[in-house]
């Protein structure tokens, strides 16, 4: 193999790398802040904004995207694609998705039960799940199908706008499930923010996987 295609291969897992471990670096940070009780000044303020410009018709709305962010429509989502996949015979690919959602089911439970903190009081009479509330699992999880999904899709694309396009639209998803968790008042601004690092350091990890193996 000629140097500059081993060049284009290992560019992108050097920056997966980085990325990982700088995500790590800061998810293990916000860690530290939160159980110092640093973060309360922070997670109070937000958690103030964000309920101050409360409306009833966003209300509904946050409603909704909690709902695509809960744990029984990501397996589903997931399990489809998969099923999909695996019938198409990219059986690579399917198994990367599974691991993906897999890992941050188990990753979540993990990093809940080792950091327990409670869950703040929550808005709109919305029910407070009984899990802990460090990190947020509705962000972590959407995180990590939408992640995969975004991979998966742009991969085969070649025109640039439609792979921006695929991002944009995962990233405002993986956004606006994290912030109906704050919205709701069921997880506190740092607790969707963990999420979302420890499931790009897993994200990037099975992907970093997956590039050498394939």
């Amino acid at each position: 193999m000629s140097r500059p295609v081993l060049s284009r291969l290992a560019t992108p897992l050097l920056v997966s790398l980085a990325c990982a471990v700088g995500s790590l670096i800061l998810f293990a940070k916000l860690a530290e802040e939160m159980l110092e009780g640093e973060t309360r000044q922070f997670d109070g303020a937000v958690r103030q904004f964000v309920h101050f410009h409360s409306s009833a018709w966003l209300t509904a709305a946050m409603r909704f995207f909690t709902i695509l962010g809960s744990s029984l429509v990501v397996s589903i989502a997931a399990t489809s694609g998969f099923t999909a996949l695996w019938v198409a015979g990219r059986r690579r690919r399917a198994l990367s998705i599974a691991i993906t959602v897999i890992g941050g089911c188990l990753l979540m439970w993990v990093l809940k039960v080792s950091f327990h903190r409670e869950r703040p009081m929550p808005f709109f009479d919305t029910h407070l799940p009984a899990s802990y509330s460090f990190p947020s699992g509705h962000a972590l999880l959407s995180f990590c199908l939408c992640g995969a999904g975004a991979t998966l899709l742009s991969a085969g694309q070649m025109k640039r706008w439609v792979r921006i396009a695929i991002w944009t639209f995962a990233a405002v998803l993986v956004l606006a499930i994290g912030y109906s968790r704050i919205y709701l008042g069921v997880h506190y601004p740092s607790d969707v923010l963990a999420g979302y690092l420890a499931a790009l350091v897993w994200v990037l990890g099975v992907e970093i996987a997956y590039r050498k193996v394939r």
